[in-house]
């Protein structure tokens, strides 16, 4: 509970008998769960336990609109609510246990909204680093002219195939929709809109942090040809570190793919040098103090 409001998610502790090596929290996409990030069926698949088998504690939330705070749509409207929800929401499910090195964030498709907010926030300085996937600053044409039609509980014909193809690269069980079965939350329409050509850029302006941004080799959605992948870079004008990587063998929705594995422990990789990088600030402080 935070502020009144339910949240839920899942977790997996990286050690039961020490320190993490640090928290990753995972946002969702829209129309999905938590369970994105445990695919139910292939644990092979799982951000969750793979990062807990490394030492990571993971929590994956539904992001707010989604699971338990679903109900509680007067409560979400206001992106300024749902960070304050998110961040509240990760102190509750960690309680008294150690977070390591820190805090890092990793958000998919729509969940970056919420990720940039985070990292954009007073509070984001003091995260790892941000992990961005699935988003971009240009629709493909053929993708704009399907999402101009799709809303939280309209799902327009091709978007299936925008998402989950080509389809050889999903397991069969999560084309049949085990993970992703949820509605959408009605502030994502409004938030979609604007995220492009205002939200995104604005915000990447504000992160200091590490970025790690990454698209599929097969993304149907989102431009990521060169000059759009400068033009990504081009708006992180204060990242402490940015780079850009492609996953090969993948679809717009990378951690429910084939190579998801491979994805996340390229992700966990990037989690393990921003530890890296955070603890030799600290020992160059304690040497200088």
């Amino acid at each position: 509970m935070v502020d009144g409001i339910p949240m839920s998610g899942l977790m997996a502790e990286g050690r039961s008998d020490g320190d993490p090596r640090a928290v990753v929290v995972a946002l969702h996409g829209g129309a999905s769960t938590a369970s994105y990030f445990d695919c139910p069926g292939h644990p092979r698949l799982s951000l969750l336990r793979v990062g807990a088998q490394l030492g990571f504690t993971v929590i994956a939330l539904d992001r707010p609109g989604y699971g338990s705070s679903a109900p509680y749509p007067e409560a979400l409207d206001r992106p300024e609510q749902r960070v304050a929800l998110a961040y509240g929401a990760v102190d509750a499910m960690l309680g008294q246990r150690s977070t390591g090195a820190g805090v890092f964030v990793v958000g998919h498709s729509n969940g970056c909204e919420l990720a940039l907010r985070m990292a954009a926030d007073d509070r984001g300085i003091g995260l790892l680093g941000l992990e961005l996937a699935g988003t971009g600053l240009r629709y493909q044409d053929a993708a704009l002219e399907i999402l101009r039609d799709a809303g939280p509980t309209r799902r327009p014909p091709g978007l299936r195939q925008l998402l989950w193809e080509p389809a050889e690269l999903y397991p069969r069980a999560v084309l049949s929709g085990i993970t992703n079965s949820s509605t959408g939350a009605p502030y994502e329409a409004a938030m979609v809109a604007d995220w492009p050509q205002r939200d995104f850029p604005a915000l990447a302006g504000r992160v200091r942090i590490p970025v790690r941004f990454s698209h599929a080799e097969h993304e149907r959605v989102w431009c990521s040809d060169p000059e759009a992948l400068a033009r990504i870079a081009g708006i992180f004008t204060a990242a402490a570190r940015f780079v850009t990587a492609e996953q090969s063998d993948a679809g717009h929705n990378l951690s429910l793919g084939v190579t998801a594995a491979a994805y996340h422990l390229k992700v966990l990789s990037f989690v393990e040098e921003c530890v890296v990088t955070r603890d030799r600030a600290g020992r160059v402080d304690v040497e200088v103090g």
